[in-house]
């Protein structure tokens, strides 16, 4: 009796589907380390290694697909795990390299019908101070965040203010700052990502500083 009994538990068993984990992952490895080429590039751009004076389209490939679309990837890949917070911000940086990359195409190409100096410096007076604001915001929005973050953040909003601030009045001399705070948060930045590549490799956690809001 107890062997048929066994038998009997063993087919239900057998019958009955198991549950598997779906496997979690980390969409932030992919967003940052594809974002930091295109940070780099801006902020070289910015120091004048490439020419401030004019929309070099040798920013567009970087700008569009190495941080736009991946970053588009990466914001997917956390919508898709319910990490809302974590697409929100890969979402809007995806935004703006793209968008970054089709002003750079349509300004160096003429496909916006902006040909005069003045037209030129309109428009990006005008898109830099939209992500400023939307990035200031961000910054706000995300104070619950560990400090590390919050400091990448900073940085970004300053670079911003920098170079709206050196396109509406035209002083050049504000870009090169604006290249060497770019260059902080993609090291603050290139920091999180080591924390994360440590952390899925089974190392431990590196300090990231406490949230400034709890």
């Amino acid at each position: 009796m107890s062997v048929e009994s066994d038998v009997q538990t063993g087919a239900h068993a057998a019958a009955e589907p198991r549950s598997v984990s779906a496997p979690v992952g980390n969409p932030a490895l992919l967003g940052l380390i594809t974002f930091l080429p295109s940070g780099v590039s801006l902020g070289l751009w910015f120091l004048g290694y490439l020419d401030t004076a004019s929309l070099p389209g040798g920013m567009i490939p970087v700008a569009g697909l190495s941080a736009g679309l991946f970053l588009l990837v990466s914001a997917v890949w956390a919508a898709r795990l319910a990490a809302s917070t974590v697409a929100a911000i890969f979402g809007v940086f995806s935004a703006f390299w793209l968008s970054f990359g089709l002003l750079l195409t349509g300004l160096t190409s003429g496909w916006w019908g902006v040909a005069d100096a003045a037209s030129v410096a309109n428009v990006q007076r005008t898109y830099l101070l939209s992500f400023t604001l939307v990035f200031i915001l961000l910054t706000l929005a995300t104070l619950r965040l560990p400090l590390a973050f919050t400091a990448g953040f900073v940085f970004v909003d300053v670079t911003f203010v920098l170079a709206f601030l050196g396109v509406s009045t035209g002083n050049a001399g504000l870009l090169p700052v604006a290249g060497v705070t770019t260059l902080i948060f993609c090291v603050i930045f290139g920091y999180i990502l080591v924390d994360g590549f440590a952390q899925d490799l089974g190392g431990t956690a590196m300090p990231m500083g406490n949230a400034l809001v709890r």
